[in-house]
């Protein structure tokens, strides 16, 4: 993997490199931003904060709703079996299996969503330098095309205290 990134001490300096990535004409998507904590006071850091896990885990506990229902339905009706005067499909009971299996489908669906989303059974190699762990700020680029090269390696050195480094 080819890849140019600066190592910013503070979040004024990674917001001006980002902002200057893009006015190289660099989208968001094409940014990449890695820290040790979250960086939310910065606009930086609600880049791709939006995603569909919240409409996933819905469904996937519809899902759940809709298969705990119909599992009790069919094994309380389809089973004969004399229960009186009382009603054949009774509601109380069932709300804990029907609550249960609503749960483990939005946890099952949030949990694939996530691994998912977030490459987490990682292939490949990924842009990543130690010293974030130490508080450091990575703005980078990877893959830049060789033409863009120079403009990208200008825009993340311009703001101070930027340490600019090539993989």
């Amino acid at each position: 993997m080819k890849a140019v990134y600066a190592l910013y001490p503070t979040g004024q300096a990674a917001q001006e490199g980002v902002n200057r990535l893009r006015g190289a004409g660099l989208a968001d998507r094409d940014i990449t931003i890695l820290s040790s904590q979250p960086m939310e006071d910065f606009e930086f850091g609600h880049i791709d904060g939006k995603n569909r896990m919240w409409w996933l885990a819905s469904g996937g506990g519809l899902v759940g709703m809709a298969t705990a229902y119909g599992l009790t339905v069919v094994a309380e009706t389809w089973w004969p079996i004399n229960v009186g005067a009382l009603p054949v499909y009774a509601w109380w009971p069932n709300i804990i299996i029907i609550f249960e299996l609503t749960m483990l489908g939005a946890i099952l669906t949030t949990v694939v969503s996530l691994l998912v989303t977030g490459s987490l059974p990682g292939r490949g190699e990924k842009l990543y330098d130690p010293a974030v762990t130490s508080g450091q700020i990575l703005v980078g680029v990877e893959n830049p095309s060789a033409e863009s090269l120079a403009a990208y390696e200008t825009a993340l050195g311009a703001p101070p205290g930027a340490v600019l480094k090539r993989l």
